[in-house]
């Protein structure tokens, strides 16, 4: 792979009282530096679907492109595709190899490296608490349609990760994908005989549970409201062996320039910060202002040049979760009300009826049985309804 030494600023280290350059040519691979736009990742752990797919004896070109997308994409992982593909991409693959765990098969294969930058600088941390935090606080660079999250609780670390883009199928294949890089990483930085204490997963439990058992190590409890990983919060204080400060100053370096090329779409910071935060906290327009340190005024402002607002944004977000939660889990809908901030199931289906044109419980159904191309064509009305104000529920 070509690699560059013109990264951030130079470092020097001294020789016999002088000061002199010092190489970073073997730091860090040149072509992951490219700025991503909203909606898109990086190909890094997806690019795993190809040697997946290829275990099952099935071509993956055919099914590449059927997505619309070229298959020479998958030679760098460094290459960045929409994340709606990555999840039309899983649906197909699912299909055709009649694998319900194939998502967690393609996690499976990637490593720490797969989550390219952001991964190198897990690597080059000081500790695997300040290695999560790198993840949490950086994954935007590599990839813009999921959000991981860290909250500590009762001596319990729960890494989280989220899908914040709408329109996206497959969501359960992808946080199944996502969990499993994410436990091959903490291994990489804790040792190979670390796991979870235990493993959380937003979809029904599947007829087979020993692909997840195996690979997790850990009791894994399906049916749950997000993908979480479990684990004590004294994990996080553990020394990265082989960690190197001068590669983390160049890495770091290299992240806050691509921050500032990439830019963003307020919108899109504020559906990442509202996927995380909607089914565990207090998230109110006023909520959101406080934690961001600016005015109401300020956000609505800010919204409003982004052509949405906030309660079209939030009520996105929240049709986004209930979608996954309905199609893919047998959560009751009394606790998928609840965790959305509704007070009564009675007032999430009137939203969701707003949003989707069915009730939660027809909209289940229709995943049931296989029939989602209606539920599909009701996602994709959804932004042009809430834009117009035709979308209620909580501000």
């Amino acid at each position: 792979m070509t690699m560059t030494n013109d990264i951030g600023p130079a470092l020097r280290s001294k020789s016999n009282g002088q000061e002199r350059p010092i190489s970073v040519s073997s730091m860090v691979p040149a072509g992951l530096g490219r700025a991503l736009p909203p909606g898109y990742i990086h190909l890094g752990v997806a690019k795993e679907i190809v040697p997946t797919l290829r275990e099952f004896g099935i071509d993956p070109v055919p099914i590449i492109r059927e997505v619309g997308l070229d298959p020479g994409l998958f030679d760098d992982g460094a290459n960045i595709i929409p994340h709606a593909a990555l999840g039309r991409l899983l649906t197909l693959s699912v299909a055709r190899t009649h694998c319900p765990h194939f998502g967690l098969l393609a996690g499976r294969h990637a490593t720490i490296l797969s989550l390219g930058l952001v991964g190198r600088l897990m690597q080059h941390s000081e500790t695997v608490g300040d290695a999560v935090r790198a993840l949490v606080t950086n994954l935007s660079i590599q990839n813009r349609g999921a959000v991981p999250s860290l909250m500590i609780s009762d001596g319990m670390a729960l890494l989280t990760f989220s899908i914040y883009q709408p329109e996206v199928e497959s969501a359960d294949q992808i946080s199944d994908g996502s969990l499993a890089v994410a436990v091959n990483a903490l291994r990489t930085l804790c040792g190979s005989d670390w796991n979870p204490t235990e493993v959380l997963l937003p979809r029904a439990a599947p007829g087979d549970q020993e692909p997840y058992r195996r690979h997790f190590r850990a009791p894994v409890r399906f049916n749950q409201e997000n993908a979480t990983l479990v684990f004590p919060a004294r994990d996080l204080e553990h020394r990265i062996e082989g960690a190197d400060p001068m590669v983390r100053e160049v890495l770091e370096e290299r992240i806050r320039q691509m921050k500032i090329a990439q830019g963003g779409e307020f919108s899109d910071d504020i559906r990442r910060l509202l996927r995380t935060r909607l089914t565990s906290t207090r998230c109110s327009a006023e909520d959101i202002a406080e934690t961001l340190a600016m005015h109401r005024r300020t956000l609505s402002r800010r919204l409003k040049d982004s052509g949405m607002g906030y309660r079209a944004i939030a009520n996105e977000i929240r049709f986004e979760i209930a979608r996954q939660l309905l199609q893919d889990t047998e959560v009751p809908l009394g606790q998928i009300a609840a965790a959305l901030g509704y007070s009564e199931a009675s007032a999430f289906t009137r939203a969701f009826r707003r949003w989707s044109g069915r009730t939660p419980k027809a909209w289940r159904a229709d995943g049931r049985s296989g029939c989602l191309a209606t539920a599909v064509q009701s996602v994709n009305g959804l932004s042009s309804r809430v834009k117009h104000g035709a979308a209620g529920g909580l501000q």
